[in-house]
């Protein structure tokens, strides 16, 4: 049986804008005797660093990404040649980019006397973490956050080796099984990342739209065309057409810190005369997302395709109404009509009437974000997940 008093925690470039749930298992880990040390590839960008426990977590982590020549050269007995063959070209190139992390995941576990380590991610930190193992080092497990198809080549390699692997919905669970086995570890419980329900409560009831009141509407998450906030600044254009008055705040900040895709939703909110309706408030600190949530009349993240929806699970957790897309995952987090709303992805029009309705609805709105919360207390909470790594790492 595994020692869990020591355990590796790598998440490819930590901590990010979106990694507070990350930080939040950590914490829970460590709340139930775990001692956790922190790896990852690289740190963030200056401009994707939002939150009060960014440097505590810098400080804690021991970062592989630096290319190490002599390491890289060590492992090169260690290269899975068979694989290589069959991947081809990219995997190829994705092993020598990793063989120096993993001499050096190695030898810190060594050192550090870590039996196992847990990977959040199915790419290329998790083909360090399979090479290190492969070189003698710790055993280690999987997270699957997303669809298979986001995390590069060699697949078959990275699952084939962990001891057990947690995927994030049922949806992805029967997508893993028929593209995977028989690769698979025999473990793969269906576990979400999950949300710290006592932070993210409401100090005072919540207070739906009142008549004449703009409504103010927030959402949050990363600034790319698949979460779909192009879409939802149309959305406030047609209501703003129709009469209503609407606010929207989105927290979030694009991959390249600001220069990225942050500059089209610029020129869109131009194109759309929204300059006085749309913000974009950037890469924010937890604290302040929980007091734009806590002032929302409504939530909404208007995804393409979303895994599951961490922010979803925030919003529905401080009882404010939640309207999210029929899409990926979303519809195995939000009962439709019960605890949130679904539309069609990429449908303006849907989303601009879904949003009115609730407008319209003091009453629906109170009921949605009451069903919402107790929807995430009975299963999506931090320490849930946490307890399920600590259970299968020690089993």
């Amino acid at each position: 049986m595994t020692d869990t008093a020591k355990i590796g925690y790598l998440v490819p470039q930590f901590p990010g804008q979106t990694h507070i749930f990350f930080w939040r298992e950590i914490m829970e880990m460590e709340a139930r005797g775990a001692q956790v040390q922190l790896f990852s590839t690289r740190p963030p960008p200056p401009g994707l660093i939002a939150h009060d426990w960014s440097a505590q977590a810098m400080a804690r982590t021991i970062y592989l990404g630096k290319v190490r020549p002599l390491q890289a050269l060590a492992a090169l007995p260690a290269l899975p040649r068979a694989e290589m063959r069959r991947e081809g070209t990219d995997f190829v190139r994705d092993l020598a980019l990793s063989a120096s992390a993993a001499r050096q995941l190695r030898g810190h576990c060594r050192r550090l006397g870590i039996g196992h380590v847990h990977v959040h991610s199915c790419g290329r930190a998790a083909l360090i973490a399979a090479l290190a193992r492969r070189m003698g080092g710790p055993a280690y497990s999987l997270t699957l956050h997303g669809p298979l198809s986001d995390y590069g080549p060699g697949q078959r390699f990275k699952w084939r080796g962990a001891a057990f692997a947690t995927i994030i919905t049922a949806k992805l669970l029967g997508e893993v099984q028929a593209e995977l086995s028989p690769d698979l570890p025999a473990r793969l419980p269906i576990q979400a990342m999950g949300v710290d329900t006592e932070a993210l409560r409401r100090d005072a009831p919540y207070v739906p739209c009142q008549p004449g009141e703009t409504l103010r509407l927030f959402s949050c998450g990363r600034l790319n065309i698949v979460k779909g906030h192009q879409d939802l600044m149309q959305a406030v254009r047609l209501l703003l057409d129709r009469g209503q008055q609407v606010s929207l705040d989105i927290a979030g900040q694009d991959d390249d810190g600001g220069s990225g895709y942050r500059k089209v939703l610029q020129d869109r909110i131009a194109e759309l005369e929204l300059g006085g309706h749309v913000r974009l408030l950037g890469a924010v600190s937890a604290e302040t997302v929980r007091a734009h949530l806590l002032n929302a009349h409504v939530f909404v993240l208007a995804s393409w395709n979303e895994p599951l929806g961490v922010a979803l699970m925030e919003a529905m957790s401080c009882e404010v109404p939640t309207i999210g897309t029929a899409a990926g995952g979303v519809a195995e987090l939000i009962n439709d009509g019960v605890d949130g709303v679904l539309v069609p992805p990429k449908e303006p029009a849907a989303l601009a009437d879904a949003i009115a309705t609730l407008a319209a609805d003091p009453a629906r709105c109170i009921a949605l974000g009451r069903a919402g919360r107790a929807r995430i207390v009975a299963g999506f909470r931090a320490g849930i997940g946490a307890q399920t790594l600590l259970d299968a790492i020690s089993g």
